[in-house]
């Protein structure tokens, strides 16, 4: 046969690989955001303060998640390299670790943020009490499954880490499926259930995460499952294996936390611009946020593809994985920038009521920016996947410097710049959250083509 022909087959199987991996990861995200979504319709018809409470609380809470993200990169990138090394003790082993590290700090977590809940929105530039009132139960209510999220983003990660992305999608489809038939019953009272608004969305949600954690748990034990929790060993740490996810995660983590501390600050200017103008940012996010599904599901594919490729010492398949991932995603993400510049008064009309006085502002605000960000989806894209990539190689620490740039000289900077000087408003705050996407993808194309990432121990 010839290297051609060899050549061909094998960029086959790696696109077969990576929509196997993906597409699971897609359909999670998706069913994630829609849920998202319909959370956001259905709150956008109890009014602005309502908007306003759960937004001023979604970048604070995200900020909660850092460590949590941070410890899956670890975690995905050794998994990778172990079962691309044929090590599955090893790999079942990081995962225990990760499983046990994850429980610790959720506990810890879970009870600081009970207690500052009212703090956070008071720091996050709330105006009323009643918006405090509102975001603060809304965060009490939510606590319990959050406490279980932050652990199932550990274990799905591990999962995906071994190339098992079908998990995670199963225990999600039930987790969303709980969630929006709760919001309804809760946020509005239907049938014997109370009307509780706000806090009803909260209450739904915790209790399709526990729901979805203890199915969760009994998948781990299904026979075909690849990573198993050793429960007589929970308790026990190997600090060698500690030691490897926490070199790999630290510096994830510290970018989730200047991704994270960055967008807040972010949040904290734009509201600024008054309740209005911020709703129609909070309903624009929310609306922009489905084009995420695909960057997020091929940076995944990307993320396992590398690990494992270089854990098997083929380090030209793992560059080959990134590359064939890249196109899939900027592909479909290209498609929902045409979306979001074709029909965005469409997409902002899902979320508001018409009877409300400033349905019109809010559509107009909205639908502004969603075509100001569908020029950024390929970026977006190319940053998510790229940057998934290498990743997966545990090499986190470039990735860190891409982020701090784009996010805080490109986002942060620049709206504080385009809206305090320049007197863009929202305008100016949606041309720097593009400038910030611009910049992280130049940076990881760079840190790709030069290929150190090929070499990185872990």
């Amino acid at each position: 046969m010839s290297h051609a022909k060899t050549q061909d087959i094998s960029r086959s199987q790696i696109r077969y690989n990576i929509l196997r991996l993906a597409w699971p990861v897609i359909v999670e995200m998706g069913l994630i955001t829609l849920v998202q979504i319909f959370d956001m319709m259905m709150v956008g018809h109890l009014g602005v303060d309502a908007l306003n409470a759960i937004g001023l609380t979604l970048q604070p809470l995200m900020l909660g998640m850092i460590i949590f993200n941070g410890l899956s990169v670890g975690t995905t990138a050794l998994i990778a390299r172990f079962i691309g090394e044929r090590n599955r003790e090893q790999a079942s082993r990081t995962f225990q670790q990760s499983l046990l590290g994850s429980t610790f700090l959720a506990s810890l977590m879970s009870i600081v943020l009970y207690f500052i809940a009212p703090h956070i929105l008071v720091i996050m530039g709330a105006e009323t009490a009643r918006v405090v009132k509102l975001g603060a139960g809304y965060i009490r209510w939510l606590i319990p499954g959050l406490f279980l999220q932050w652990i199932f983003i550990v274990i799905s990660a591990a999962l995906r880490g071994a190339g098992d992305t079908k998990t995670p999608m199963y225990v999600n489809i039930v987790i969303n499926i709980i969630n929006i038939l709760g919001n309804y019953l809760l946020i509005f009272g239907v049938w014997i259930f109370p009307r509780m608004e706000v806090y009803g969305a909260g209450l739904a949600t915790s209790i399709a995460r526990i729901t979805g954690f203890i199915l969760l748990v009994i998948l781990l034990h299904h026979p075909e499952t690849i990573l198993k929790p050793n429960w007589k060993e929970f308790f026990k740490i190997d600090w060698f294996i500690m030691k490897r996810i926490i070199r790999i995660g630290i510096p994830a983590t510290l970018e989730q936390a200047i991704l994270r501390i960055g967008q807040t600050l972010y949040t904290r200017v734009v509201s600024t611009l008054g309740s209005v103008a911020f709703a129609a940012h909070t309903t624009a996010i929310n609306a922009e946020s489905i084009s995420y599904m695909p960057g997020w599901g091929f940076s995944v594919a990307a993320t396992t593809m590398v690990g494992q490729k270089l854990g098997e010492g083929k380090p030209d398949e793992a560059e080959a994985s990134g590359i064939e991932s890249l196109k899939f995603g900027c592909g479909v993400m290209a498609f929902m920038g045409i979306i979001f510049l074709i029909f965005p008064e469409f997409l902002m009309r899902l979320y508001i009521d018409m009877s409300d006085p400033n349905a019109r502002e809010l559509i107009y605000l909205g639908a502004r920016n969603l075509r100001i960000v569908a020029l950024a989806q390929i970026p977006m894209a190319t940053q998510f996947i790229l940057a998934g990539g290498l990743r997966g190689a545990g090499y986190t620490k470039p990735v860190l410097y891409s982020t701090m740039i784009g996010v805080w000289a490109g986002r942060l900077l620049s709206a504080y710049v385009f809206i305090f000087h320049f007197g863009w408003g929202l305008v100016g705050a949606w041309i720097a959250m593009c400038i910030d996407w611009f910049l992280r993808s130049a940076y990881v194309v760079y840190l790709w083509k030069k290929g150190e990432w090929k070499f990185t121990e872990i």
